[in-house]
């Protein structure tokens, strides 16, 4: 049996680009939090290095001569004859390794640097145009960068669509094809649940949320919530950006970020949460593996179930505010002075339209993610132009939520991912929504008691759950084959659907 000593040589050159990588994700992490802003062109230039530098040497003909060994090029597997067989470490590292050579053979190196200065200079221009409302100085850079991303699909090939050449990039083998079925699933039961919300004689109010919470305070919760899920603080931080997110150097090094909004409570907790899901995951990567595909997550679909699992599931529960509702009324003892934990849990969960995604309630945040789905479809293939982008969003807008946002800023300015590249990105968190479902209601099939240990602020049984099952495997698996794994069924909308029509039934009494 072949062993992975054997890919020493490749695993080798893979750490190297790995470190290069992670070098530049600090430059990007920190150009999200701490750094000045005339810093933006020399960052844009020393990230955009690293990156050209990781890419010539993950294209170089050392790899290649190295895979033309273990590889089939044919199919992307492991190559073996008769009574040699690799093991199956070995089997998914060539196969994974393949695919981001493959890949990466298909781009110039020019072209990556080219899109790497381009996506950082556009990160920026975003952040600014976002606080000043002020869409058409975010133009053209969104052009630039819409372009280079029609360019990247051009050179990668494609079926159907280019925007399936990036799609693929965030949620291996996923095509719009087997996209729109999904949706359309969800669709189906999500608006005419929603209408029987909206029509429902049960009005729940939120408007506790809104009044003036000291910011300090809440990070200091957030702070809290984080350590009882077990984010190791001596391998992680916290701290404020434009947009919440999480970033990874390596399982001992993971930062995440929130944003705190003074009249806005469940901002700075649910992001919190949230970012801290994504953090458990990337710390609870087997770190003997760093450098190689079994060192890092499966796809963005499997890793945003880990952070909708903890901020819903678990964080938007009963049994997780019968343990943090008494520290968090204590906390804020004028705001909270009367609100019992009841109508707490209704006011966190809430449903109504709102304008924000990252902060919609569980049953209209699909929605959101279908609104760019669409939109983003059409920015790739060509049948929208990025000038039009905020009289279209409004019009979805209206037509997918009922609301019409003021201001860019709260409307097509809100998300940092186009900024970015990110095209191909949105629909993974729709995935993650259903994958989280399917994995925790497995959970509490597997830990005896599980409501009763959240409810006792007891949170590490499922953590170490989720890495056993999960974490750990790194890309070892593909989607699909991880999810039939832990849950023993491939994707399936049919657990959170059943999920959200309970909760929100029982809430609004339907």
């Amino acid at each position: 049996m072949k062993t992975l000593a054997m890919l020493e040589p490749l695993t080798t050159r893979l750490l190297e680009i790995q470190r290069i990588n992670s070098a530049a994700s600090v430059l990007s992490w920190d150009q999200e939090t701490y750094m000045p802003a005339g810093g933006g062109e020399a960052r844009a230039e020393q990230i955009a290095v690293l990156q050209g530098i990781a890419h010539e040497k993950l294209v170089s003909p050392d790899v290649q001569s190295l895979l033309s060994q273990w590889v089939d090029p044919a199919t992307g597997q492991a190559a073996e004859q008769p009574g040699e067989t690799w093991d199956e470490p070995s089997r998914s590292l060539l196969r994974e390794v393949w695919r981001d050579f493959s890949r990466a053979k298909k781009l110039p190196s020019d072209f990556v640097v080219k899109l790497s200065r381009e996506c950082s200079l556009a990160q920026q221009v975003w952040a600014e145009a976002r606080t000043k409302n002020t869409f058409t100085r975010f133009l053209p850079n969104l052009t630039t960068v819409l372009q280079l991303k029609r360019e990247e699909a051009q050179y990668l090939g494609y079926h159907d669509s280019p925007y399936n050449a990036l799609l693929d990039v965030y949620e291996p083998g996923a095509t719009i094809a087997n996209l729109r079925p999904v949706f359309a699933a969800l669709k189906a039961r999500l608006v005419p649940l929603l209408k029987k919300i909206t029509q429902s004689r049960i009005q729940i109010d939120d408007g506790v949320l809104r009044h003036s919470y000291d910011q300090a305070r809440q990070l200091e919760f957030g702070r809290l919530v984080l350590a009882a899920m077990g984010y190791d603080f001596e391998r992680g931080r916290l701290d404020l950006s434009a947009h919440p997110f999480t970033t990874s150097f390596h399982p001992t090094d993971v930062r995440v970020t929130t944003r705190i909004h003074e009249h806005e409570l469940q901002s700075c907790l649910f992001s919190c949460i949230h970012e801290g899901g994504h953090g458990l995951y990337d710390q609870g990567l087997d770190q003997r593996y760093f450098g190689t595909p079994l060192g890092d997550s499966v796809s963005l679909g499997i890793h945003e179930s880990q952070s909708r699992l903890w901020e819903n599931c678990v964080g938007r529960s009963r049994p997780f505010w019968r343990f943090f509702y008494p520290i968090l009324q204590q906390t804020f003892q004028n705001q909270l002075r009367g609100v019992d934990v009841e109508r707490f849990y209704a006011a966190i969960n809430c449903v109504k339209p709102s304008l924000i995604r990252v902060e919609a309630d569980e049953l209209t945040y699909n929605l959101h993610i279908m609104l760019r789905f669409e939109i983003e479809q059409d920015l790739v293939e060509g049948k929208t132009k990025p000038e039009d982008l905020p009289a279209i969003w409004n019009h979805k807008m209206e037509d997918y939520l009922g609301i019409v946002p003021p201001s860019d800023a709260e409307g097509v300015l809100q998300d940092v991912h186009w900024s970015f590249g990110a095209f191909g990105y949105f629909p993974t968190y729709t995935l993650g929504n259903l994958y989280s479902v399917q994995f925790f209601e497995m959970a509490k099939l597997e830990i005896p008691n599980l409501d009763d240990e959240i409810a006792a602020g007891q949170l590490l049984s499922l953590r170490r759950w989720l890495e056993q099952k999960i974490h750990r495997w790194g890309r070892m698996f593909t989607p699909a084959h991880l999810a039939e794994r832990v849950t023993g069924s491939t994707l399936n909308p049919e657990p959170f659907l059943t999920y959200v029509e309970k909760k929100y039934g029982e809430l609004y009494q339907l």
